[in-house]
């Protein structure tokens, strides 16, 4: 992440406009660090994970997706498995949480590949994309709401499916070219 500001942001006020269980709005009045007062609207939420699960048993390395429906874009995705960071819980936990819940796996070895915000100018959502290794298959819990379809794609698919815009989740196609521009699951040269 970029450093903060060493000027620091003057709170004028700050009142709460929405309180849900997700995330909450709020409107302050500051006076940033060039001097100048402004209101900001900013969606405040606790952070989500994003889990990039890798099945390296064949030549090409498998990438974990799920395909569920996405009520504000009214249609139906493909996306790297996702979730919100409870209150008190490390990214790490988090991200464990989501993969069985969604999926039923489990993960023998996990990194932190990325850690970016969601959309800064009015959200202070930071997601953490950890790639999962070494898949360990279980039985899925997912939430109640939750109807979740899983399938893996080579990882040549999956960036093609994102460069051509078949994915169009920002999380996912991230975290997919990042892991194909790392040069993850080329063999190396002789």
């Amino acid at each position: 992440m970029a450093k903060k500001s060493k000027q620091p942001v003057k709170v004028v006020s700050s009142r709460i406009m929405y309180h849900g269980p997700v995330f909450r709005v709020v409107s302050d009045q500051v006076i940033e660090p060039s001097g100048v007062q402004v209101r900001r609207d900013i969606v405040r939420h606790q952070g989500s994970v994003v889990i990039m699960a890798v099945d390296e048993s064949k030549p090409e390395p498998q990438i974990l997706l799920e395909r569920q429906y996405r009520y504000a874009p009214g249609d139906y995705l493909w996306e790297l498995p996702a979730g919100r960071v409870d209150e008190g819980e490390s990214e790490l936990a988090g991200a464990k949480r989501e993969l069985l819940e969604e999926t039923g796996f489990r993960a023998r070895q996990w990194k932190r590949v990325l850690r970016y915000y969601a959309s800064p100018g009015f959200v202070d959502e930071t997601m953490a994309v950890y790639l999962a290794r070494d898949l360990v298959r279980g039985q899925a819990q997912p939430e109640y709401d939750e109807d979740i379809k899983t399938r893996f794609f080579p990882l040549s698919t999956v960036v093609q499916m994102a460069t051509s815009g078949r994915l169009r989740d920002g999380k996912t196609i991230a975290g997919v070219l990042w892991l194909a521009q790392s040069g993850f699951g080329r063999k190396p040269r002789r």
